[in-house]
Order: C-alpha cells, then sequence, then structure tokens
C-alpha cells in the first residue's frame, strides 16, 4: 500500500508539473514570452532550431541530471521525483496543446504577468515537496559542489543569460518580458512556500524598559522579551525589548512606545508567521487528551509573555 505522504508529494508533483505546463503553453510560448531555466532554454531552442518545447526541456535536463545525479541533496529518491516530475512537465508541454486554449490574450504584456504568476506558483508547489524542475537548479547544486560557486549566483547568471537571449531574439520588449516573469514568478513562489506576511517582528531600544514593556502587553496584548543591549559607538548601555506582533497591531505600537518612551528607537522587521506562544500551532504537534477541541496546550501566562502571545487570562 502506498505510503499517504508518499502519494501526496507525488500527486502535488503531478499539479505543479501541469500548472506549469498550461502556463507555458496557452500564456508564454503563444505571446513568444521567454521564461527562464531550462524551460527559457527550450523556448530559445524552439524559436532557433524549430526544436518542439517538450522534447527540448527533456534534451537539457538529461546531461545537467546525468552529471549531477549524486549531488542532489534528498539523494535516490529526489532524483526518482525530479526525473518524475520533468516527464511529467515535458510531455503536458507536448500534449496539452491540443486539448486546451493556447492563446487567452494579444496583451504580451498579460500573457508575461499571467505566464510569471503561474508558472511561479507551480514552481512553489513542487519546492514544497522537496523537489524542483531540475534545470538550472540541479546545475546550481552541482557548480556549487565542484567549484564553490554559490547556488544563487548560477541561477542568475544563467537566468541572465536566458533574458539577454530572448533580448537577441525578441528585441528590447521580448527582454523586458522575460524579466516580467522572473520576477512575478519569483514573489509567486515564495508566496505559496511561506505565505503571507501576517506578523512583525519588533526590535524597540529604551533607557525606560520597565514602563514601555508594561504599556505594551497591557495595551497591545503581546509579550515581551528583554535583551540587554550596548551602544558600541557610546559605549552606553541600553535595554532592547523584543515583540511579535500582527500586521494590523503596528499603529497601536508605534503609538504606545511613543506615548511610553518618546526617545525610544523602533525597528519593525518582516515575517510570515510565527509558532507557539499564543500564535499558529507548531505543525504535527500532537494533540493532548484533556483537549477535546484540538485546539492544543494553554501556555502558563508567565510563558506566553515571553514568547510573544497572549495570556490565555486576557479576552
Amino acid at each position: 500500500m502506498v505510503h499517504p505522504h508518499l502519494l501526496r508529494v507525488y500527486l502535488l508533483l503531478v499539479a505543479g508539473a501541469l500548472l506549469n505546463a498550461f502556463a507555458v503553453v496557452s500564456f508564454l510560448v503563444p505571446a513568444d514570452v521567454v521564461p527562464t531555466g531550462a524551460t527559457g532554454a527550450a523556448v530559445v531552442l524552439n524559436t532557433l532550431v524549430g526544436l518542439p518545447v517538450g522534447p527540448g526541456i527533456v534534451l537539457l535536463n538529461i546531461p545537467v541530471l546525468a552529471f549531477g545525479a549524486r549531488a542532489l541533496p534528498g539523494g535516490w529518491p529526489m532524483l526518482a521525483r525530479t526525473i518524475f516530475v520533468i516527464a511529467i512537465f515535458s510531455a503536458a508541454v507536448a500534449i496539452l496543446p491540443g486539448y486546451v486554449p493556447t492563446r487567452h490574450t494579444d496583451d504580451p504584456l498579460l500573457s508575461a504577468v499571467f505566464g510569471g504568476l503561474l508558472t511561479g506558483i507551480a514552481a512553489g508547489i513542487v519546492q514544497s515537496t522537496g523537489t524542483s524542475f531540475g534545470g538550472t537548479s540541479t546545475l546550481s547544486i552541482l557548480l556549487h559542489q565542484r567549484t564553490g560557486l554559490p547556488r544563487s549566483s548560477t541561477v542568475l547568471y544563467a537566468d541572465m543569460g536566458i533574458v539577454l537571449a530572448a533580448g537577441l531574439l525578441f528585441g528590447v520588449e521580448g527582454a523586458l518580458y522575460a524579466l516580467v516573469v522572473l520576477f512575478l514568478a519569483g514573489m509567486a513562489a515564495d508566496y505559496v512556500l511561506t505565505g503571507p506576511s501576517v506578523i512583525h517582528t519588533v526590535f524597540i531600544v529604551t533607557d525606560q524598559p520597565e514602563v514601555v514593556s508594561r504599556a505594551v502587553m497591557n495595551e497591545c496584548r503581546r509579550g515581551v522579551t528583554l535583551l540587554p543591549a550596548r551602544g558600541m559607538y557610546t559605549g552606553k548601555e541600553h535595554a532592547m525589548l523584543y515583540v511579535i506582533i500582527l500586521r494590523s497591531q503596528m499603529h497601536a505600537l508605534q503609538r504606545v512606545v511613543a506615548q511610553a518612551d518618546p526617545r525610544a528607537f523602533v525597528v519593525f522587521g518582516g515575517g510570515h508567521s510565527a509558532y507557539g506562544g499564543g500564535f499558529k500551532m507548531l505543525k504535527h504537534a500532537p494533540r493532548q487528551e484533556s483537549d477535546p477541541g484540538g485546539a492544543g496546550t494553554t501556555l502558563p501566562e508567565d510563558m506566553m509573555m515571553e514568547t510573544g502571545g497572549q495570556p490565555a487570562s486576557h479576552p
């Protein structure tokens, strides 16, 4: 019997591959918009020598996987998943044009926008399983192990090469559309993998930590952690308060801190999610027998206050 987790992984791979193929055949290729990665290289080859995009994706990935198989961090299971998703993706690129509309708009910018978003969502779905579409991702791992070249640099150089090729083939606008795809695909993939940014981390440097922390805890209902700090330029000792708040609480916290200590120094940092301490439950956390509703264990008030959560006694 197939393990449910393994079945879920391969269903996600199929979904990601089909969505990526739909984006390529319905938005990008008909509008002469070049995506990045191995798919973009296959589109360039299709324009130059007439090689179909589907087989081109396979041919470009064969040498990369042949040399990079042992370099994949997940070993043979990851190699099997990568080959699987490449096979589904390339086959779908070849087959889908006969079953789905291949031109939804005559505006290449709209094609670039929606094609980029869909390919990014597809990449995020596949990457959520610990797999990739091969191509530049696998190449970057191989070159990093062989030469020490940072993986991000390899991907950047490869993508810029594709953008340059798009510019040479389709003019400046072609390069600009390729950049739109690159940017939106990256944003969409990050959104799928990490979700929306709903929290903020806050650092407050103050000489009145008791006053500020009490105001934050009472009015924002968020815990505060005190960290000792010293200004390296002045050598003066300060207190630094660390708080995690919801995005909707930003203005309220600014007001509270300004009232408690107008001379405080406040830095807001972005965050995507927080687990435990009154925020989301940790995934796969075991349920307590005494918790029939499945909401998890209630932390003691003092621990909640230290981790940034809201005490259970507060409404």
